[in-house]
Formats: C-alpha cells, structure tokens, sequence
C-alpha cells in the first residue's frame, strides 16, 4: 500500500484537479444544471487537464487489484479504435480507394511493429 501513497505524494497536481472537478461537478449538481451539460463540461474539462491519465496512474499503483482494473478499461478502448479503422477500410474499399487502404495498412503495420520491436530492445538493452 506504501506504493499507492508514494504514488499521490508524487502527483499533487493530479490530486489537485481530481478534487477541483469533483468540487465543480457537485456544485453544478446543487445548482440543478442539466446532466448532459455536466457530462460534457467535466470530459473537456477532464481531456485537457490530462486528468484521465493521472487517474489511470492512481489506480495503477493500487496493489494487485489496481493494474487489472486499468487493464479492464484500456483494452476495450483499442479494440473500439481496431474496430473503427477496419469499418473505414471496408468503406474506403468499397468506393474504390483499395491502393490506398493496402499501402496505408502496411505503413501502419511497419509502425506497430518497430514499436514492438523497439519495447523489447528497450527492456533487453538496458540505458542505464
């Protein structure tokens, strides 16, 4: 549990934020705002201050619970992008643009693969 603590005391600002937002989001509630306008307010609000990430980042450091539950919610978010690039393939096929679908495939390939490769070089050649 030290972790998780260590954890906050390194992200004061996230810490920060987190209780801002909360505070904005129930003062809006007691001022009967309209649900969906809060919804929206708080995700733009949330995607600039990047505190999604540091979300992400607190509940990571929470023991063996922690890193299945950023897993949990991470995973599906790619197979939703996944799943999107392949409708915009089939679409951009169907309407005739299959060179261009092919050829950016396999850039996109080419790039996920030296990432890959590069995370496994980075772990097996050591900077330090």
């Amino acid at each position: 549990m030290s972790n998780f603590f260590q954890t906050i005391k390194r992200h004061p600002k996230t810490i920060s934020t987190i209780i801002i937002i909360v505070l904005f989001v129930y003062l809006m509630l007691r001022l009967e705002w309209d649900v969906r306008a809060i919804a929206i307010i708080t995700l733009l609000v949330g995607y600039i201050t990047n505190v999604f990430a540091g979300i992400s980042i607190l509940t990571a450091s929470i023991p063996i619970i922690g890193p299945i539950v950023v897993k949990l919610f991470a995973i599906p978010f790619f197979w939703m992008v996944n799943m999107t690039g392949y409708f915009t393939s089939l679409v951009a096929i169907k309407k005739g643009y299959g060179k261009t679908v092919i050829s950016h495939r396999i850039i996109t390939t080419t790039l996920l693969t030296g990432i890959v490769i590069g995370y496994i070089l980075g772990y097996l050649i050591p900077v330090r």
